[in-house]
């Protein structure tokens, strides 16, 4: 396979925690995609950070309920003091306990309050959304190493083929060479080259697939088993022309994709931030109340009875208002415009990436389903002329150059097919994932 089937600007590798696999196991496409996704390290990280998101998003709402807050005290105290019963000062020993409730509500801050619960909210599902993204790109990613690993396993089998068909071609060189009855006195030399060609094929092969494999079990992040072996897929025969446009694929894309829906989340969250910022700069209206009592053994009266006896309470409606305050709200605000255009800014380019993507994928899968349809009438054609010309050349009509010639045509346009094929199914696999309905 070509090394762009590897590396595709849209996918990525992430590394985490180790899952151990049985050496020499038949994996299934499934198993790949949950053992990366558990493994991968930027799939873990995007929980986490939607985690955040889900905690910031409850404290947003928390911070709307009343503020409660109690306290106790025990102070002794001994020297000149003040009787807390008399209010007279006294030079002696003082036992006092003080216990006391207290509470707030913000009343009313500009609605900063309620457009940071909007805020946090945007934020949280744009997290949910970009840990789904993360977790799909790993999936497309595993799909299509997955699929590279099944090419360079048909290739290899299809190299080793073509080397038991050299031998063959060998053996009767060699059988007629013990006769004479070779058309020219470098028949057999000429089948032992392309034995040998074949040989370094099958090679070259093995190779492609233990690095195809390679790459799987990186991306999975387990210890590589070149014994391990993956169930086939229906990759046998194309379905034809895709089913939808570039610019459809794109249209679909921009309301399913979850890494399209991150971002307009995080703008939408953005905006909301703004309206945040200036809410603070509105006089601030808040609501309080409390209750204590106090105990000292001054007074004759018992622990209890001075429980019950000394509580008192207050209501206090307060207003704050921010008159100078270093301009650091304003900024706040102007910060948060910043942050705004930041995202809008982000919105934009992923929309533009997408689209471009997209019309890469799509102008690939096609090029690839045309590559292979053109394929299939060039491996017909090649199969009817190695026919022919082997039957030419059992029949001593013609010299081996020639039927080298040709098994080499049907032999390469044989491995040219079987790549096609991959890629077709590879691209068609990554325009899936753009509009949400990537299946295994």
């Amino acid at each position: 396979m070509q090394f762009r089937k590897y590396i595709l600007a849209l996918l990525f590798a992430g590394y985490g925690v180790i899952t151990f696999a049985q050496q020499g196991q038949v994996l299934t496409l499934q198993q790949c995609v949950d053992i990366a996704i558990k493994n991968n390290l930027t799939v873990q990280q995007d929980s986490l950070q939607a985690e955040q998101a889900r905690i910031a998003f409850n404290q947003s709402k928390d911070n709307m309920i009343p503020y409660i807050t109690g306290g106790a005290n025990r102070q002794i105290s001994s020297g000149r003091a003040i009787n807390p019963v008399t209010n007279a000062y006294i030079t002696q020993s003082v036992t006092s306990d003080n216990y006391n409730l207290n509470g707030s509500v913000t009343v009313f801050n500009g609605l900063a309050l309620e457009q940071s619960v909007k805020q946090t909210s945007l934020a949280y599902k744009a997290g949910k959304m970009n840990y789904q993204a993360a977790k799909d790109i790993v999936t497309t990613q595993i799909i299509t190493t997955y699929l590279s690993v099944l090419d360079a396993a048909e290739i290899l089998n299809q190299s080793k083929s073509q080397l038991a068909v050299a031998k063959e071609n060998v053996n009767l060189a060699q059988t007629k060479e013990n006769y004479g009855a070779n058309l020219t006195a470098s028949t057999l030399s000429d089948f032992k080259g392309a034995y040998a060609s074949n040989q370094v094929g099958v090679v070259q092969a093995q190779n492609s697939l233990n690095a195809a494999k390679l790459s799987l079990f990186q991306q999975m992040n387990i210890p590589y088993d070149k014994d391990a072996t993956l169930q086939p897929l229906n990759a046998q025969e194309l379905t034809g022309e895709y089913g939808a446009s570039s610019d459809q694929i794109y249209q679909t894309a921009l309301s399913t994709l979850a890494e399209m829906k991150a971002a307009t989340l995080m703008r939408e969250s953005a905006e909301k931030g703004v309206k945040y910022a200036k809410g603070l700069l509105y006089p601030q209206l808040v609501l309080a109340g409390g209750i204590g009592t106090n105990y000292s053994n001054l007074n004759s009266a018992g622990y209890f009875d001075q429980f019950r006896n000394n509580y008192g309470t207050y209501v206090q409606l307060g207003l704050n208002i921010p008159i100078f305050t270093n301009f650091i709200k304003r900024n706040n605000v102007a910060l948060a415009k910043i942050n705004l255009q930041n995202y809008v800014y982000i919105e934009n380019s992923t929309k533009i990436q997408l689209k471009q993507s997209v019309e890469t994928a799509y102008q690939n899968m096609t090029a690839a389903f045309n590559r292979y349809k053109a394929l299939q009438d060039e491996v017909a054609a090649y199969t009817e002329s190695y026919r022919v010309v082997k039957i030419r050349l059992e029949s001593g009509v013609i010299t081996s150059d020639l039927f080298l010639i040709a098994q080499n045509n049907l032999d390469a346009a044989n491995l040219n097919l079987i790549a096609a094929r991959y890629d077709y199914f590879i691209y068609s696999k990554i325009l899936d994932y753009y509009q949400g309905k990537l299946t295994l």
